[in-house]
């Protein structure tokens, strides 16, 4: 029988870590790594640690990797100090680095104390680096041969001086000096005659990164070429390491994450939801949950500016929130749609008249869509008599209501659509992550605005009526 991931909590929280995993056995109870890390993600750290000591130690080497930073920092800290260095010194060089990139002072020092040399050397030259570049991806466990060999030549090469990792598959042509001249898949070699010379495969042609390029750079280029790996050179093209292509997929999901976080109005986390310490969690949010609330209260200040134009007619106060609402989702619309082009490279801030081009047209198409609705939706009502206002004072002029409601919400969803497309273009230019224009951020604007469009525009055709 399978247990569920639930019931393998269950039995963890008890202390029974006896025949839960079954990490790479044949059968249909094996488990893969990544599977088991879903289990230690809702864990407390305790039952954590203790689930992690339990298997073998092949095994936590396989576990380490999948494991939130935050709890492989647990782990490290707590478990006996021979068995970090044997972890720490055991991982691919890209999975070493990335735990150590999410240490800081103290827990670094005290992490790089369990490498040994190699290992330790290696990441003091990788760790200069800029934390937003690819050498903080690096692995340096990769395959080389030279393009003077035969088939025969480098493939007894392989077997003898590398070893079944996950850069294996592709096969790197270095000079004298260390320089790449071409890659090839291994698949090359194994299928054409072991006579041949490794200069008659090569196409001449391969894709590489810099190791100062940034991390997002070498997302784009996985995304443009397609590639399960790519190498990593110096200035001079001497050849580094290599980037698979799981490093840049979780690069991409934690960049994706941050913009999503931002965009809804709060700071990025360090740590999954469920890991975030509570006091954390709400600095996190209270931030701009703040600037956003003294934003809005110039909501108020706006509506008391209008205060004489709501006691003349307080009908204008019945379509306030079918109003400004509709402002708010019109620029959070539009700040959704441009931030996301801008991530796919598909806009650039150069771009920016295209772009309000585009938007008036569209804003003002939205608008009559909604102003129209909205004229109709008064008229109904109020040819049916379900109008919740006074008919003797305000009903004579309910086609005026209506007419004010129509252009102002032409007037305020072409306004927050260009305001929700031009904010995140305006950030972008002053370096800024255009996920900042939030669309709570958008809303607020749009709101405070709205009402000045919504009360001008009523204050012009209702003059001398109701006003």
């Amino acid at each position: 029988m399978i247990m569920t991931l639930k019931e393998i909590r269950k039995k963890i929280l008890k202390g029974d870590f006896i025949g839960l995993f079954r990490l790479f056995g044949k059968d249909e109870k094996s488990m893969q790594p990544s599977e088991v890390a879903k289990i230690f993600l809702n864990l407390p750290a305790s039952s954590a640690i203790k689930a992690f000591q339990s298997f073998p130690e092949k095994n936590k080497i396989l576990l380490f990797p999948y494991l939130d930073s935050l709890v492989q920092k647990q782990i490290v800290n707590e478990i006996p100090k021979e068995d970090s260095a044997k972890i720490l010194n055991n991982v691919s060089s890209d999975d070493l680095l990335i735990f150590l990139s999410n240490l800081k002072g103290v827990e670094l020092s005290e992490s790089l104390e369990y490498l040994n040399e190699k290992n330790k050397k290696a990441a003091h030259n990788l760790l200069g680096y800029p934390r937003e570049s690819v050498a903080r991806l690096i692995n340096t466990e990769f395959v080389t041969i030279k393009k003077e060999m035969s088939i025969d030549e480098a493939m007894a090469h392989l077997r003898r001086y590398h070893q079944d990792t996950e850069t294996a598959n592709i096969v790197y042509v270095v000079d004298g000096e260390g320089k790449l001249v071409d890659d090839m898949p291994i698949r090359r070699l194994v299928l054409n005659e072991p006579a041949k010379k490794v200069e008659d495969i090569m196409d001449g042609f391969y894709i590489k990164l810099n190791i100062n390029d940034s991390k997002e750079s070498a997302v784009d280029v996985f995304k443009q070429y397609d590639r399960a790996a790519l190498p990593v050179t110096d200035d001079k093209n001497v050849l580094l390491g290599v980037i698979t292509v799981d490093d840049v997929l979780d690069v991409d999901e934690a960049k994706n994450t941050k913009e999503m976080q931002r965009f809804g109005g709060l700071e990025s986390l360090e740590y999954p939801y469920v890991k975030t310490p509570f006091f954390s969690l709400i600095r996190k949010r209270a931030g701009w949950l703040i600037i956003l609330f003294l934003s809005e209260m110039l909501t108020a200040t706006a509506m008391g500016h209008f205060q004489s134009e709501l006691d003349a007619a307080l009908v204008l106060s019945l379509f306030v929130p079918l109003i400004i609402s509709s402002g708010g989702n019109s620029g959070s619309q539009a700040a959704t749609l441009i931030i996301r082009a801008m991530a796919l490279n598909e806009l650039t801030p150069k771009r920016w008249w295209y772009v309000m081009r585009r938007e008036i047209f569209s804003g003002l198409t939205l608008g009559l869509i909604l102003g129209t609705l909205g004229f109709v939706r008064i008229t109904i009502w109020q040819k049916l008599h379900w109008a919740n206002y006074d008919p003797k004072h305000h009903g004579q002029y309910w086609y005026l209501v209506a007419t004010t409601v129509f252009f102002s919400l032409v007037g305020i969803v072409l306004w927050g659509t260009l305001s929700g497309s031009m904010i995140p273009i305006v950030l972008k230019k002053l370096k800024i992550d255009p996920a900042t224009s939030s669309a709570p951020f958008v809303a607020t604007l749009v709101d405070v605005t709205g009402l000045v469009i919504y009360f001008s525009i009523a204050a012009v055709i209702l003059k001398g009526t109701l006003l």
